[in-house]
This record gives structure tokens, sequence and C-alpha cells, in this order.
């Protein structure tokens, strides 16, 4: 569950990133290998912040990794970060976004993911997302 407001007895155990990637009003869906945590869903690229990184370095890392685009930190637009709580444990995500001009260019890492896709966000929540993702879609789309 995604709160905007940092519940109470909420501790986060790290911080993960994530990025509308967003090509002529698409966004761009990772879909993730099935022996992956919550695998067969589909999500934006993201991930969890290493430590000495901080968020705009780790999104940079994350987009470069999962879509093989080489993006500027300045290009990347940080809208807002949510506390998402899950039965085992609490964390912060952190939502960017970011406009590319070529989607032709995507290569993703198919240790993490098997297929990607260019979707408006609104087909996007008739999709098998990762949890929460639909919630972080409309909050983004105001959808």
């Amino acid at each position: 569950m995604i709160y905007i407001k940092k519940p109470e007895n909420f501790n986060a155990r790290f911080d993960v990133v994530s990025c509308f990637v967003e090509h002529d009003e698409e966004i761009l869906l990772l879909h993730r290998q099935d022996h992956k945590p919550q695998g067969s869903t589909w999500g934006v690229p993201a991930g969890k912040v290493d430590d000495g990184e901080d968020i705009i370095q780790t999104m940079q890392r994350e987009i470069q990794e999962e879509t093989g685009y080489n993006l500027d930190g300045e290009h990347l637009f940080y809208f807002d970060k949510v506390y998402v709580s899950y039965p085992d444990y609490d964390f912060v995500y952190h939502i960017f976004h970011v406009k590319v001009a070529d989607r032709s260019s995507v290569v993703i890492n198919e240790g993490e993911h098997k297929d990607f896709k260019w979707v408006s966000p609104k087909k996007a929540l008739q999709m098998d997302l990762i949890q929460d993702e639909d919630a972080c879609i409309e909050l983004f789309y105001g959808i």
C-alpha cells in the first residue's frame, strides 16, 4: 500500500527510485522475468538506491542498466516520493519522469526483463502491473 504522507510506525529499510520514461505520450513498461520478485508483471525502470549513491545517480544507473538509455541527470524531473508499506517491510519510493526523443533504442537487460512495451498511461492501468504501480501512474498522470 502506498501513502502520500509518511504513516505512523513507518520504518523504511531502503529507498527505491522509479521513472516514467515517456515518448509521444506513451510510457515505457518493462516485463519482469518470471524468476524475479513479482515475476511476469509490468513496471517502469526502477531499483534500489545503493550505498554512496544519491537518487539521481541511482536513477541514471537503473535507466541505463534496464533500458540502455544514457541520460543526463539534468533531464530527469523529480516528481515526488511516496511511502510504501508491504507486510514484511517499508520503503521510500521516489518517482521521476523523463521524455526521450527516440523510442527505438531500448535495449533491455534480459537477466531482469523479458520484454518491453510503449503504452499510454490509461492502457498501462489495464495491464498486470507490479504491486502499487497503478497508484503511481494515477498519481503522476492525474487519472
